[in-house]
Formats: C-alpha cells, structure tokens, sequence
C-alpha cells in the first residue's frame, strides 16, 4: 500500500518500518541498476586448443539482488598466424564457460598466414546469486592467436539488469 505523502500528513507522520524495500522495487524490472567495466590493452597469445583465460579482460559485479541479470559485453582486437587456425572466443562466469561448450560464440578459420579483426560477445546471464561474480574472456587458436594485437584495447562491461 503506497504511503501518500502531503502537507498536512508530512514525513514525520511515517512509522518505522511501514515502507519495505518492495516498495521501491516494485517497476523498476528491466533498469540498469549498476555498471562495471574494465579497459585492458595488455597482449596475450596462446597456441592452445583447450580453453585459456586473457588475465586482463576480467571484472567483477555483486548483483543486489538473486532475480538481477547480469548482461556482459567483452570487445577485443584479435590475430590469427601461422596458416590454418581455428579461433574460438567464450565467456565465462567463475568456471561456468557460458556459451557453446567447445565453439564459444563461434569460430573464426583462418587459411591465409593471418587474419585479424574486432569481435564482440554479449551474453545476458541469470546468476541468482548476491554475492561477487566474476566474467572473464576465455580464447583458443590452434596456431598463434593474439588478443589486443596492434596495441588494442580491449573493454569487458558488466550491467545488473533489474529482474
């Protein structure tokens, strides 16, 4: 019940406690409650076919509440070399990889001696949980991949979408 608030009621006539934190959660599904990002140019490459974390594309977000969704947006230059190589790029959640679990958000293959270019990955996850969650870009190539090549700069956003 919506507490009217007017000059001949006036604040100090409101009891403790007889506004929840419902109260004011109630229509706000859908707004960004909160946004972390992280800008990181620091080059990694691997030759891996399994999974390899980029130690700089990583940040963290404490949803406020179980029923917020975390939408995550990851942009990053990448390099591929050395003839014939399969690129796959993922988002993980703590170890949770999030998207296919051996295709990532799809693959790139590469049959010259390289090929660059800019992705980006954006995933809306549903971690119903309130404590710190951690996203962090994973990658492999199977000949020599870079990521931030050429001096780029990649960005890793997180926005706690109310639920």
């Amino acid at each position: 019940m919506a507490t009217l608030i007017s000059g001949s009621t006036g604040v100090n006539k409101i009891t403790d406690g007889t506004i929840a934190a419902a109260d004011f959660a109630s229509g706000v599904r859908g707004k960004v409650l909160q946004v972390v990002s992280v800008a990181n140019g620091s080059q990694q490459a691997t030759t891996s076919a399994t999974w390899v974390a980029h130690s700089g594309l990583v940040a963290a977000i404490t949803p406020s509440s179980t029923s917020s969704k975390i939408l995550v947006s990851i942009a990053f230059s990448y390099r591929t070399a050395n003839g014939t190589n399969n690129f796959n790029a993922t988002v993980y959640r703590g170890s949770t990889n999030l998207l296919h679990s051996t295709k990532g958000s799809g693959t790139l293959f590469s049959g010259h001696s390289y090929y660059q270019g800019h992705q980006t990955i954006q995933f809306l996850d549903s971690p119903s949980t309130t404590n710190a969650t951690t996203y962090q870009l994973y990658y492999q190539g199977t000949a020599n991949t870079v990521i931030n090549n050429d001096s780029g700069i990649g960005t890793i956003t997180l926005m706690e979408i109310a639920g």
